[in-house]
């Protein structure tokens, strides 16, 4: 029983040190606007879909939906795990990926939620009525 006991602060140990490895993973990562994250230094533009932007909005109505878009998706990746298909780069360097968490697709939940449209290369306008 004796060595029982030994072992566990060892066990202990070793269970603090990947919790520890899962916190440093979680904090690697940002992000930039509701279809686009950074995730240790490579940035990806999720792949089929588009939401307001933040950076470049045409008014405060796309500015503030942007920021509930960005706000959504940090929820969804937070203390998840994160899963890329890459599928090449855009014209800004940008990795193409579809972005998964517990197996669901970001793009899709955020396209069900309202938070994000299907990108078919046009411009969405976030601004106008409905």
């Amino acid at each position: 029983m004796l060595g029982c006991k030994a072992k566990e602060p060892n066990r202990m140990k070793i269970v603090l040190t990947l919790a520890a490895i899962a916190l440093i993973q979680i904090q690697d990562w940002r992000v930039i606007d509701g279809d686009t994250i950074e995730l240790a230094g490579e940035r990806i533009r999720i792949l089929d879909i588009d939401t307001p932007e933040t950076f470049r909005s045409q008014c405060d109505a796309e500015q503030q939906l942007g920021e509930l878009a960005a706000a959504r998706l940090a929820a969804l990746l937070q203390g998840r795990e994160i899963r890329l298909e890459r599928q090449g780069e855009d014209r800004y360097g940008r990795t193409l990926a579809h972005v998964y968490v517990d197996e669901r697709s970001v793009g899709e939940i955020l396209i069900a939620e309202g938070y994000a449209v299907r990108y078919d290369r046009r411009r969405h306008d976030w601004c106008g009525p409905g």
